[in-house]
């Protein structure tokens, strides 16, 4: 059992009191975003009210304090990940939006013609077509790392495709559709043995796992604040250091610039160089309220009760006739995708809709993976710690009564 009080905590969720259709709403989406806490929602609103200005450059109080509260969750996600330095650590619009930046900026600098990237079979959308289109604008080549059936990355086929021409590999560090949690800390190490850089896509994993970028030593790690009870807009990239100097800027514009001449402009430094144009200033301080708030319940008791979710909606759905689930590792994150035999995913998600329940359907972002099991679209529920066993028996409930009904 839990040490959690999850009543109190789905009080700072007031989205969730709401009846959709006349039905007690019953949030299984949080896997696409994250519902946020009253506490996020009013640092947010505080800003505007109280001190919002311009960052960096303003010679005022509004933009002094500003600038003090937005550079201070700079530091709170060094803390959070365990990176090196703030230098590390670059505020972006989204996990979608670091990675193309990494994508861009790491190919300029780092990737040739026959050069190659290596992208598991699992990823999402986001962790493929950014180094598809760097390859093709570098003349780069994809190479893809399998997974097994029940869902389980082979990664002992990993050596096998690295070869002197690959420079990166990109994995999830939790698949989106599948819930493994990959080994990313051993993908790394085999990796580096051959001087291999390596870019993990944490936005399913940060809200349900601990993670030390040091100790797994990635080379980037890349995340969103809305997957994680923060705003959306706001992402993060790590990167080290030593890396993020030899890349040239992904976008021109103020912040990132030392001076600008016609002649030649010198660009800021770490993180600046990064970070052009006027961020989203209060969606950055709101997701600092974000990390505070997920760090108070504490991470490691936030993913021990959703691995209880898990396990007791798994029980509960393996029980029903005709039930597909799609990944069936031991090591995974708070996400169920599934199908039951003879019934169309998006009527499911329909139905369930007009029943209160919220959850995804279709591809999922992963064409890969729905290829890879010869379907054309699934449900997805997916857990965060305002959900609770009495919603997972009303959604197992609801779908053993559609079953009927639609067959």
């Amino acid at each position: 059992m839990t040490t959690l009080d999850i009543a109190r905590i789905r009080k700072d969720f007031p989205i969730l009191e709401q009846k959709v259709y006349n039905k007690p709403l019953i949030y299984l989406d949080s896997a696409a975003s994250s519902q946020k806490p009253v506490q996020v929602l009013r640092k947010e609103e505080q800003l505007h009210l109280e001190y919002y200005g311009n960052i960096h450059r303003g010679a005022h109080f509004l933009a002094d304090r500003a600038t003090i509260e937005f550079e201070a969750v700079r530091d709170q996600v060094v803390g959070f990940i365990h990176a090196g330095s703030r230098e590390e650590i670059i505020f972006t619009k989204g996990t979608t939006e670091s990675i193309n930046l990494v994508a861009f900026s790491f190919g300029e600098a780092f990737i040739q013609a026959g050069d190659e990237i290596i992208l598991t079979e699992m990823e999402h959308h986001a962790n493929i077509v950014p180094w598809q289109m760097m390859a093709e604008r570098k003349g780069a080549n994809i190479v893809v790392l399998p997974f097994s059936d029940d869902g389980r990355l082979e990664i002992e086929r990993l050596e096998g495709l690295i070869n002197e021409k690959t420079k990166l590999i990109a994995v999830a560090h939790v698949s989106n559709t599948l819930g493994t949690i990959n080994p990313v800390k051993q993908i790394i190490a085999k990796a580096h043995k051959f001087g291999v850089k390596v870019l993990v896509d944490g936005a399913q994993a940060v809200k349900h796992l601990p993670v030390d970028v040091q100790e797994m030593d990635a080379d980037f790690y890349v995340f969103s604040s809305h997957k994680m009870y923060g705003p959306n807009g706001v992402g993060v990239l790590f990167g080290k250091k030593e890396l993020l100097e030899q890349m040239p800027p992904y976008q021109g514009g103020g912040e990132m610039i030392s001076e600008v001449t016609f002649q030649k402009t010198t660009f800021n430094e770490l993180p600046y160089k990064f970070e052009a144009g006027t961020p989203h200033i209060t969606g950055v301080v709101a997701f600092g309220e974000a990390i505070h708030y997920l760090q108070q319940l504490g991470v490691a008791e936030v993913a021990a009760y959703e691995h209880q979710l898990l396990e007791y909606a798994t029980q509960k759905l393996l029980e029903i006739p005709g039930m597909i689930i799609y990944g069936a590792q031991p090591e995974k994150s708070g996400v169920i995708t599934f199908n039951i035999d003879g019934i169309h995913s998006f009527d499911l998600g329909t139905m369930l809709d007009k029943m209160g329940i919220a959850v995804r359907t279709g591809r999922l972002c992963a064409d890969p993976v729905m290829q890879h099991y010869g379907i054309t679209g699934s449900v997805r529920v997916s857990f965060a710690v305002y959900n609770t066993i009495d919603e997972i028996d009303v959604f197992v409930a609801a779908l053993k009564k559609l079953i009927v009904m639609l067959r």
